[in-house]
């Protein structure tokens, strides 16, 4: 499928807001491109980029009534060569068809996702940054655009792809420890639900527990199951700890994990590193006691914004408390970013094939 171009000429005046910057927010800017695709009449048809803006859509869309809309997030990296090189974007552009199935959207060929989003950073190269901890950020998405009001899955889709350059997702990124809120009042997801799924609706659900745990002067939410019995997510992220042996234990994907591409990368990576690693339901009063007594030594979560976020202390409902070791970014966490993202960056060697340089078409 050809994809055709509709090309602004040189917008100086957008690049300027972040060419001088020293630092960048994440997820504010947008480049000068988007990639679109329509599904209709049962086919994929019209593929394009064009000049970032408003897409038209029917006030009747699916989307605007029933949620139906799927996301995914990838980032790419300016290298010492002044290329741009794409991390496991593969790996979403099959996340994306595995959230399009659980809630009845049209799947995407994968080669035309990657293609897409390749030709747009190629479009739109001047906009990868390249300060520490930037990158830019890719963000395809899909949403159900048939005028409709029946409860019953659209029958017309529309996929597009924007870039934002952006900074870390934390303020003061990796180095800036995070706090989570241990509570039975709130779950991301459910068991036989959509939190499997990269949906909308998960991310809303999160919106209101993610506000009290501000208020309790946390960052985000540690989420257990529906039982209030094992850990599931950290936030938006994979939660993950290390125990005093040197063991990165990751909670095993369940309909209602997300499947974080940072924790199947950390999978294949850390057995390279030396650390022992394993998936296992963690019931979270075993884990509260392990780090009270020291048992475990550091935790955090893996996702692809924040990469690698250290947690440094457990706050509960009644404000108590709890540090992991001595409530400072442990070496082992370090350790573990500074390998992923020099492999991200171009500073170590990729012996897994994850970057995928992105061509002068």
């Amino acid at each position: 499928m050809e994809i055709s171009s509709k090309l602004l000429p040189e917008s100086e005046r957008k690049y300027s807001q972040i060419a001088n910057l020293k630092s960048l927010p994440f997820g504010l800017y947008r480049t000068d491109h988007m990639f679109l695709v329509d599904f209709k009449d049962g086919e994929w048809r019209n593929p394009r980029i064009v000049p970032y803006g408003p897409i038209e859509m029917m006030p009747g869309a699916v989307s605007l009534h029933y949620g139906q809309t799927i996301f995914e997030g990838a980032k790419a990296f300016k290298h010492a060569d002044g290329e741009i090189y794409a991390f496991r974007v593969d790996e979403n552009a099959k996340r994306m068809n595995v959230s399009a199935n659980l809630v009845c959207m049209q799947t995407i060929d994968e080669n035309l996702q990657v293609e897409a989003a390749l030709r747009l950073m190629d479009v739109d190269r001047k906009w990868c940054p390249d300060m520490p901890e930037s990158s830019l950020y890719i963000r395809p998405f899909m949403f159900a655009t048939e005028d409709a009001l029946g409860i019953r899955p659209s029958l017309e889709f529309k996929y597009c792809i924007m870039l934002s350059p952006s900074g870390p997702y934390y303020a003061g990124g990796f180095n800036h420890g995070v706090r989570l809120l241990i509570t039975d009042r709130y779950h991301r997801a459910v068991s036989g639900g959509t939190g499997a799924s990269k949906t909308g609706g998960n991310y809303t659900a999160s919106l209101k527990p993610g506000m009290v745990a501000k208020e309790c002067g946390a960052s985000q939410v540690l989420y257990l199951d529906s039982s209030n019995t094992y850990i599931e997510e950290a936030g938006a992220m994979n939660h993950f700890h290390i125990t005093k042996d040197g063991t990165v234990v990751i909670p095993e994907f369940t309909d209602s994990i997300l499947r974080s591409i940072t924790s199947i990368s950390m999978l294949e990576l850390l057995p390279s590193l030396g650390y022992k690693v394993r998936q296992e339901k963690i019931a979270i009063k075993e884990f509260v006691e392990q780090v009270k007594s020291g048992d475990i030594i550091e935790a955090g979560g893996f996702g692809t914004a924040a990469v690698v976020s250290p947690v440094n202390e457990y706050i509960f409902d009644d404000g108590e408390i709890i540090k992991v070791g001595n409530g400072e970014i442990g070496e082992n966490t370090r350790k573990i970013y500074e390998a992923y993202t020099a492999i991200q960056k171009g500073t170590a060697p990729d012996k897994f094939g994850w970057l995928k340089k992105v061509p002068r078409y």
